[in-house]
This record gives C-alpha cells, sequence and structure tokens, in this order.
C-alpha cells in the first residue's frame, strides 16, 4: 500500500455550504472530479487546508465514504479530533470505506509533552483496525510538535505507514530519509516549497495545500522533477514562491480558498469574516492573482 503513495496528493479543499457548518458533499464531489482531472496522485481530505475543525464527524466520515467511492485516484483521510475515541472511530469508518491511508494529528487543543504524544500513536496504531494504514502528522504551527525524534522512534517500529510533515524542518527530513533506507514508510511533505528539493532525493511526495487552487502547477512541477527537468522545475519553483509569499497576510487557508474562487471552483464562504486591512490585502491579492495566472498556466503546461 504505501508504494501506492506518493507524488503529488491534493490537501483538499471542503466547500461549505453557505451560512452553514456543514460541508456541500456535491461541490465536494465536483472538486475531486477536477483534482483527478488535473492528474494529481492522490487526494487527502479533512486536513489542515481542508478545515476539518469546522465540521461534525457525522459530516466528515460521510464525505470520506463519497469521496473513496468517487476518486480515480487513492484516498487519504485525516483522522484527527479532539478525543482519542472521536479520531478512531473517524478511522475505522475511513479504513471501511477503502481509504487508502489515514493521518492523525498528536493530541491538541492543549499542549502535550512528547511522552504522552508518544503514548497516544501507540495506543493508536493498536487500536486501529488492522488493515488500516496509519500516517504521523505533523504540523507545528498549529498543534504540539511531534519532534523528529519522537517520530523517528514511532517510524521504526514498523507499525506506521508513514509521516506528513509540515514543519518544514530539512534537517529532519534528511533523517526521515536516512531512517527509509531501512525502514519503509512513505515519506511526505507538507511544505509545497520543499517538494521539488525533497523529490529529487527519493522523498515520496508532497501533501500540497497549494496543489488544492493551483494543481496544475504543482502536477506540472512534479513531473518536471521526476523527468529530471532542471529549467522547468527551476520556472515552476519560482512561480510556487511567487504564491506561496502571499500566504504570511491571511490565516490558513484563506488564500488558498480565495484563490480557487478566483478560478471559478466552487468552494463556498470562509468559515470567519474578513475585514478591515485584510479584507484590502485581499483584493490586492484577487487583482495580482488574476494577471498572474495566464503565465502560470502556461508554464506548467509547456
Amino acid at each position: 500500500m504505501t508504494r501506492e503513495l506518493g507524488g503529488v496528493h491534493v490537501a483538499a479543499l471542503t466547500p461549505r455550504r453557505p451560512d452553514s457548518a456543514t460541508i456541500d458533499i456535491s461541490a465536494a464531489l465536483d472538486l475531486i472530479d477536477y483534482y483527478t482531472a488535473e492528474g494529481v496522485d492522490g487526494i487527502t481530505l479533512l486536513g489542515t487546508t481542508g478545515e476539518f475543525i469546522h465540521f461534525d464527524t457525522e459530516d466528515r466520515s460521510r464525505l470520506a465514504s463519497m469521496a473513496v467511492k468517487r476518486s480515480r485516484v487513492p484516498v487519504m483521510v485525516n483522522v484527527s479530533h479532539a478525543t482519542f475515541d472521536g479520531s478512531l472511530r473517524l478511522a475505522e469508518e475511513a479504513v471501511d470505506a477503502g481509504a487508502a491511508a489515514v493521518l492523525l494529528l498528536p493530541p491538541h487543543y492543549f499542549r502535550y509533552n512528547q511522552d504522552l504524544i508518544r503514548e497516544f500513536y501507540l495506543q493508536f496504531v493498536k487500536q486501529m483496525p488492522r488493515e488500516g494504514k496509519l500516517l504521523i502528522y505533523n504540523i507545528p504551527m498549529c498543534v504540539s510538535e511531534v519532534q523528529p525524534a519522537t517520530s523517528l522512534e514511532l517510524l521504526a517500529t514498523g507499525q506506521f505507514a508513514g509521516i506528513k510533515d509540515s514543519s518544514g524542518n530539512w534537517e529532519a527530513f534528511l533523517q526521515y530519509s536516512g531512517l527509509k533506507k531501512s525502514v519503509p514508510f512513505a515519506l511526505f511533505a507538507g511544505s509545497d516549497r520543499l517538494y521539488a528539493r525533497g523529490r529529487a532525493i527519493g522523498w515520496s511526495g508532497i501533501v500540497s495545500g497549494v496543489a488544492s487552487c493551483l494543481p496544475d502547477l504543482m502536477t506540472g512541477l512534479g513531473r518536471a522533477v521526476d523527468s529530471h527537468d532542471d529549467l522547468k522545475t527551476q520556472v515552476l519553483q519560482q512561480r510556487l514562491e511567487e504564491f506561496v509569499a502571499w500566504f504570511e497576510h491571511f490565516p490558513i487557508p484563506v488564500a488558498m480558498r480565495e484563490a480557487a474562487l478566483v478560478r471559478n471552483i466552487k468552494v463556498g464562504p470562509h468559515a470567519l469574516p474578513i475585514g478591515g486591512s485584510t479584507a484590502a490585502k485581499l483584493d490586492e491579492f484577487r487583482g495580482w492573482l488574476t494577471d498572474w495566472l495566464p503565465q502560470m498556466q502556461r508554464d506548467s503546461k509547456s
């Protein structure tokens, strides 16, 4: 199963119904069709970019089940929840639906030390369905960090299918790469900027937030890296840097949702109101993006 998990996996946006904290399932399935048509290697549902925290477990399970049936590429599902039992239930339902793997954040919203995080993962992998594949999910800007030493210890047990690390810690990834030579697991970056550099030295791939709105850019970059086209890789990496530079102005994943809307992708409203200087910056971003998109599309297809 881990051999299937590689390349560009889109960290999917989750379409939201207007004036509601519920998922627009119809729009979500259309979005899956769009991603697969753009050539992504896999889809990851309800992660940070997918704003899982805004939806209840029933809605999340329903989306996961229907998405697996709809998708022509492997689907991974983030099953993180504020409780252990909630995560376990989501994992059981995702595995039963046929998800290629599930991702799990360390416990949140409170801060936890590494001993508790290690025990959390070991207990979880012991209790989840045997046929399920579990990936450690590290995104320290949002929840407690799974420190590299802890991740390496867990991965070395052979009980985990892999890790998706969004820390941007290059040295940690080099350590993961070293372990991967003796213990097989899927090694995914969650930092788009690192994808080309890491893929070139053998990382499995990327779970890409940028691909949620610019799948053509990320699949083009993936093809360039895999075909050793250094010139195209450099061009598309520069386009990626230009887009990601806007992220610092907005909360996750406002830039991605706005970019999707500019491209006429139905994702629904933001979870929270946006006003003041941030709204003005969003107007600036929309104008920049409208001018920037045609050249990015030409570069991605050439």
